[in-house]
């Protein structure tokens, strides 16, 4: 299954490609590369056998490993400055979401001379940056969920206001990214099951959200169905390495979707991630059906095309609601937000508000107040689908 693709960035795919690490980084002349992961892997042996395998080939390189689960913007500025104190000439972001994302927003931010949140994704603040000194990204993800990978963007956490902001710049987007199935044998089923419906989440929403992209909705529909035939082979079966390989796939094919647009999934998801500390993609896929119903009346001949090319038994918008219903059963999902969140910490109208003023919200199908937002909320905490 080893190949070379060119879209949308040089992207190495197959069993082993680690190995070609070193030479990603002689390509793009990274001779000092910071490596960049999160607290819990740089224990791992996959970690330390990058490192020694990179020292071999005569590149020493400097870690960064203080990401936390929902990285903020300490973990870039912290980063940044070790980055440039140590004369680094490059990143390789490596793990899940929340290394991809830090190490790509240190690269950014190591030229800078703004703040990190004077580039939140709004408007044209992207053109502030100074493109010339943002240093090479290597991208290698360790989980198949977020899809950061093939993503001009990183989402931090802002600890003042308690709010996740998107930060963008076309540059993000890293020059080589490595897909090796091999790095994400180890991680455990639940991990496996909550980035799987992430990158469900990605391709789902892109493709529903309004616009005319017909490239994204070609790359959205495949993503659904790779991940309707191996998330649960995956989850179950974790040494399966070509399961391993299309779920890889299709979290990247997500983020390349949705440059179209997300919706409110992603809307209602990220204050509970900033405020609550839930993980990313539990909280997409506790959302999910409600978004869905919420959206029906917009949305359905959609999810009829979508049934029709994943070949549901039942293809209609009820089927797919049924569909993913059972998908969240079989990875052993909550139904409702309750069962992870207490409600005496349940502040819904600062959420409401949060999720309004998400980026992700202008790409819902429906446009959305903070009553709407509040009422999904309300339904995900209940368990009531939207009729």
């Amino acid at each position: 299954m080893k190949s070379n693709w060119n879209y949308p960035t040089t992207m190495w795919v197959g069993k082993d490609r680690i190995k070609d690490l070193s030479i990603a980084c002689k390509t793009l002349n990274i001779n000092k590369p910071l490596l960049v992961t999160d607290s819990g892997l740089v224990k791992s042996k996959i970690v330390i056998n990058v490192l020694e395998n990179l020292k071999e080939d005569g590149i020493s390189a400097e870690l960064y490993s203080d990401v936390v689960g929902n990285p903020t913007g300490t973990n870039v500025t912290e980063g940044a400055d070790y980055y440039n104190k140590n004369n680094c000439d490059g990143v390789i972001a490596f793990g899940g979401g929340s290394g991809l994302d830090v190490g790509k927003a240190i690269a950014f931010m190591s030229g800078q001379t703004l703040s990190i949140w004077d580039f939140e994704d709004v408007g044209e603040n992207w053109t502030k940056a100074n493109s010339d000194k943002i240093a090479p990204i290597i991208a290698v993800p360790t989980t198949a969920g977020t899809g950061s990978e093939t993503g001009r963007a990183s989402v931090i956490l802002n600890e003042e206001t308690g709010v996740k902001n998107i930060i963008f710049h076309p540059k993000f987007l890293p020059s080589i990214v490595i897909l090796d199935p091999v790095l994400t044998l180890s991680l455990p089923a639940k991990i496996t099951a909550a980035t799987g419906m992430d990158a469900l989440a990605h391709n789902l929403e892109a493709y529903c959200a309004p616009g005319y992209h017909p490239m994204a909705d070609g790359i959205a529909l495949e993503g659904m169905r790779l991940i309707n035939e191996w998330l649960l082979e995956a989850v179950n079966n974790g040494s399966n390495i070509e399961a391993r390989q299309n779920m890889l796939t299709a979290a990247s094919m997500g983020s390349t979707a949705f440059q179209k647009g997300l919706g409110a999934i992603h809307s209602l998801s990220h204050p509970v991630n900033a405020l609550n500390n839930i993980h990313h993609g539990l909280s997409n896929a506790i959302f999910m059906p409600y978004v869905l119903t919420f959206n029906k009346d917009v949305i359905e001949k959609k999810i009829i095309k979508i049934c029709d090319y994943l070949e549901l038994k039942d293809r209609s918008f009820d089927g797919f609601v049924s569909w993913v219903l059972d998908l969240r059963k079989k990875l052993d999902i909550p139904h409702k937000l309750s069962e992870v969140i207490d409600e005496k910490d349940f502040d819904i109208d600062r959420l409401s508000k949060m999720a309004l003023a998400d980026p992700s919200t202008g790409g819902n199908p429906k446009k959305l107040t903070k009553d709407d937002m509040k009422i999904m909320y309300q339904h995900s905490m209940t368990g009531e689908l939207f009729k």
